[in-house]
């Protein structure tokens, strides 16, 4: 490919390999487009080769500064970075000058939580009385979420006890002597979390009046309405209605409660080690995010009720 060729020419044929080689969708296609003319303005008569990454950087300078987010700058990038790579591969510039350059960092957003007084009324929620079975296994789904703080997979993966066969081994089980359960989280990681007294006898209650399991389903804790394994959108759905009867103004999820146990027992211990490890987070640095939602609870009640806190009218 000629070297001297213009960043509009550059632009209309890598878009034209991009429909005709790797086929892309025609909206993906008006994404490219977007982002490439939007370099093609920025460069303003710069031949391709011409291009450096002190141009790329403060281009990238002026789409934050001009307000668009982390995200959108990173895809529009990843285009610039796609068509220079090309370029390079067909011999127009001797480097990449989009390689080295990154797209600003996204805050991190805060995961949401309940405040203890909603969790614990999700929890305690009584059923509708309609379906005694379906109100017991919502009551020990809830529980059992908020008081272990596990992932939903770990949860539809519990059997009634440790079970071993020649064709099935389980993932995740009830410890009824112990009050804990044992689960096997990311990364093939195992791990143990006591059962609170509420959710024990939440599950006893659900274990009364569990169905028939179906075949191939005996050893599972959980069973839906037809006796298999419960799936994940079913917990999902048992949750939600279950938030909406307890009048809760949020649509609540099972990865929520998963939050509302890690801030609440940091709230209570400060003690971020064992947070991390009844969370099975394998970095201290993912259970830290939950300190900032420690520092939210103190900054509010700092806010209610430090004299000098208050502002003035």
């Amino acid at each position: 490919m000629d070297p001297a060729i213009t960043l509009h020419a550059a632009a209309d044929a890598y878009l034209e390999r991009l429909r005709v080689v790797r086929r892309l969708a025609p909206r993906t296609l008006r994404n490219y487009r977007r982002d490439l003319d939007d370099l093609c303005r920025r460069a303003d008569g710069l031949r391709a080769a011409e291009v450096g990454a002190h141009h790329v950087r403060g281009w990238i300078a002026a789409l934050h500064a001009g307000g668009m987010t982390p995200r959108a700058i990173g895809a529009r990038l990843s285009a610039w970075r796609g068509l220079f790579a090309w370029l390079g591969r067909e011999g127009a510039i001797a480097a990449n000058p989009a390689a080295g350059v990154r797209a600003p960092r996204a805050a991190r957003a805060l995961p949401k939580a309940l405040s203890v007084d909603q969790a614990v009324a999700l929890a305690a929620q009584p059923g509708a009385g309609t379906d005694p079975v379906a109100d017991a296994r919502a009551h020990a789904l809830a529980e059992l979420l908020y008081s272990c703080g596990l992932r939903v997979a770990e949860l539809v993966g519990l059997d009634l006890r440790h079970t071993r066969t020649e064709h099935y081994v389980s993932a995740g089980w009830l410890d009824w002597d112990g009050a804990e359960v044992t689960v096997l989280g990311k990364g093939g990681k195992r791990r143990s979390v006591p059962v609170g007294a509420p959710a024990l006898q939440a599950l006893h209650e659900w274990v009364r009046l569990r169905p028939p399991p179906a075949p191939g389903h005996e050893a599972a804790l959980f069973l839906g309405p037809r006796g298999r394994r419960i799936s994940a959108q079913r917990v999902w759905s048992e949750l939600r209605a279950r938030a909406r009867a307890a009048g809760l103004p949020t649509s609540v999820h099972p990865h929520m409660l998963r939050h509302s146990f890690a801030s609440h027992l940091l709230q209570s211990s400060g003690d971020l080690r064992a947070v991390q490890e009844l969370l099975g987070h394998s970095s201290i640095a993912s259970t830290q995010i939950y300190t900032r939602l420690d520092f939210q609870h103190l900054a509010k009640v700092y806010d209610a009720t430090h004299p000098r806190a208050r502002k003035p009218r």
